[in-house]
Order: C-alpha cells, then sequence, then structure tokens
C-alpha cells in the first residue's frame, strides 16, 4: 500500500517510528524518511511494539507544517500527527488499535505477569488518546466495511471502504487444476482459526494442506499422524501459485479486517469456504466465487464442503466471473479510488 501511494505522490516524504532501510523495497528507499526518537532506542528495529506505549507523545517529533496534504496510514498510533492547519489529513485506518480495543482481553491473557501489570495501568490513558486523536483527522478510509462499522463504533466518525492494493497479477493467468485437497494458507495463530479447518478435514476423511510460516509447531506433530492432514511450513511464491491451482477450495475459518489470501486465491481461480464474518464478506461473492458457512464450528464448516462438492466445478468454473471479482482488489483500483477521494478534497 505505501509503494502505490508513493507511486501517486512521488514526491512525498515519509515519517515513520521506526525505518530499517534493509527492510523496505527501493521505491521506499528513494524518499526522504524522517523518524522519531524511537528509532535511536535499543532493538527499536525488532522491537518496535514494545515502544508502543511511547509512539502518542513521540508523534509530537513530526514537524508537518510545511506540508498542505498529509496520508497517515495506521493499525497503531499515526494519526495523532499535527498537521498544518489549512492541511487536509487523510487516515487510512486498517484497523483501531486492537490491543486497545476488541481483542485486549486475548493480547491480556497471552502476554506476561510484568505486561499485564503495564497493561492495566497504561491502556485507558491510550484509549482516551486514540480517541482524541480521530478529531484530528479530515477524512477516514479503510479497508473493509467490517473495520469501517469498527471504527464508527469506537471513534463515532465514517469512514469510505477503498480496497487496499492486493498482488493479484501473479495469481490471475494460472492456469487451474484442481486436485484432491483441501488448503488452509497462514499461520497456525488462534484467530486465524486452523483448529476448525484440520478438526474439519480429520472428522469428514477429507485431505487438507496447511501452508504457511509457523506451520511446523506441536499442532503440525499432533495432527500428522492421522494421513489426511500435511504442513508445508513456509513456501515460496511459486509454491503458493502451484497451492491455489490444485486446491479444490481454500478454507478460510477465522475472521480477518480483510484478508488478502482469499483474494489471491481467489485470483488464481481457487474458490473460498469462508465463515460468514470479518472481510471475507467483502472479498468472496457468494456462489461465484465461493461459499460461507455460518457457525465457527468444524461440523458447520462439513456442511458447507458437503454442499460445495455437490456443485463444484460447474458453479465455481467461471474464471472470468472470479477475474471480475479480484479486479475491486488490484492496486489500478485502489490508486484511483484514493484519487478521486483527493479530488474530492480539492472541490471542496
Amino acid at each position: 500500500m505505501l509503494e502505490a501511494l508513493l507511486e501517486m505522490f512521488p514526491n512525498a516524504d515519509i515519517y515513520t517510528h521506526v525505518y530499517d532501510p534493509n527492510a523496505v523495497s527501493d521505491i521506499i528507499k528513494s524518499h526522504k524518511v524522517y523518524t522519531s526518537h524511537i528509532n535511536r532506542l535499543p532493538f527499536a528495529k525488532k522491537l518496535y511494539q514494545l515502544y508502543m506505549p511511547l509512539m502518542p507523545n513521540a508523534l509530537m517529533d513530526f514537524n508537518l507544517q510545511q506540508y498542505d496534504f498529509v496520508i497517515s496510514s495506521e493499525a497503531g498510533p499515526a494519526k495523532g500527527v499535527v498537521p498544518n492547519p489549512n492541511a487536509y489529513h487523510i487516515c487510512y485506518c486498517h484497523s483501531p488499535m486492537r490491543y486497545l480495543w476488541d481483542m485486549y482481553h486475548e493480547y491480556f491473557r497471552l502476554t506476561n505477569p510484568v505486561f499485564r501489570f503495564f497493561m492495566k495501568r497504561l491502556i485507558p490513558s491510550l484509549r482516551l488518546w486514540d480517541i482524541t486523536s480521530a478529531n484530528l483527522v479530515d477524512r477516514f478510509v479503510t479497508n473493509s466495511n467490517y473495520v469501517a462499522k469498527r471504527i464508527r463504533r469506537i471513534y463515532n466518525r465514517e469512514a469510505e471502504v477503498v480496497y487496499g492494493p492486493a498482488s493479484i497479477e501473479r495469481f490471475i493467468n494460472t492456469e487451474r487444476k484442481p486436485s484432491d485437497y483441501y488448503l488452509f494458507f497462514g499461520q497456525l495463530t488462534g484467530y486465524k482459526r486452523a483448529d476448525i479447518a484440520i478438526e474439519a478435514c480429520i472428522k469428514s476423511g477429507r485431505k487438507l494442506i496447511v501452508a504457511g510460516a509457523g506451520t511446523k509447531s506441536r499442532d503440525a506433530t499432533k495432527h500428522k499422524k492421522n494421513g489426511l492432514v500435511s504442513f508445508t511450513g513456509r513456501v515460496s511464491s511459486e509454491e503458493q501459485v502451484k497451492l491455489f491451482s490444485e486446491a479444490k477450495a481454500l478454507l478460510f475459518p477465522g475472521i480477518e479486517d480483510l484478508g488478502l489470501v482469499p483474494i489471491e486465491a481467489n485470483a488464481a481461480g481457487c474458490p473460498v469456504i469462508a465463515y460468514r464474518s470479518g472481510g471475507a464478506l467483502d472479498t468472496v461473492k457468494e456462489g461465484v466465487t465461493g461459499i460461507f458457512f455460518d457457525e465457527q464450528t468444524p461440523d458447520s464448516l462439513i456442511e458447507a464442503m458437503n454442499y460445495f462438492e455437490t456443485r463444484s466445478p460447474e458453479q465455481f468454473s467461471n474464471r472470468e466471473s472470479f477475474n471480475l471479482q479480484v479486479q475491486k482488489f488490484s492496486r489500478e483500483a485502489f490508486k484511483e479510488r484514493i484519487l478521486r477521494i483527493v479530488s474530492d478534497r480539492k472541490r471542496i
């Protein structure tokens, strides 16, 4: 997304808390990058998340008075910058800070007692700052209707949905060769609910490949003996394309703000069976590029797979319909909608 924004605004400067030139593209490195004092703190490039409570104050390091147009991109404290009073500030909010709001209890449960001690004392003031800083934004933009509702609930602000750019180009010309397995693609982290996909496939006797970083874990050891579920660990871009082209369908049982994996799967012509919630409601076109199941349980997913297999492949073989759906998430579509929002501002 940052690269797409820089293509639209080639003279833009970048302000960020932490900057590692070795971890970014040449497009980003070609721009002036300014950092806050967080960048100078010990181990900031790797442990920057630990400094989150310091970031609201660190934003005061940024003098933005020379700019008449500011875009903040955040799922953390970035919108709290103070632009020129005559500047126009658009915030692309990927999500209100989840560790402050809807996932607070999840983060609290997973942290050690020391962090819990500080969280209890810091979170109330950070929540107040987060809500107050929303008043510094002229216009909110976000990545899905699911997040737009969260912004409305927390900040009492409306947000226009502009889907973030997905890498559909490397998938869209893939030849579809369906095999005999379902696919779960992503880390074995709690909220992605790989456990539902695994249990559903074991219970119903279906093959499942679980691919992605972090999947070689004790969960893999626990399930690999049954012969139905296999774990690949991290895969290359070429292997990812192959998995999407051959899978019966992608299983997507978690709740994500948008979720790029279903878009990439659809770009490769692979249908998606998703839980009916979150960003999947934006990315999957029901009955055309996939179907939904209504309860986050293995039995509900099994019922959806049974239904899918009575419809596939006839109902989900129209590649033109898949291509039309994923174009909404292309880099060019993102740039066009952002430029329209900028043009709307100029007419005010």
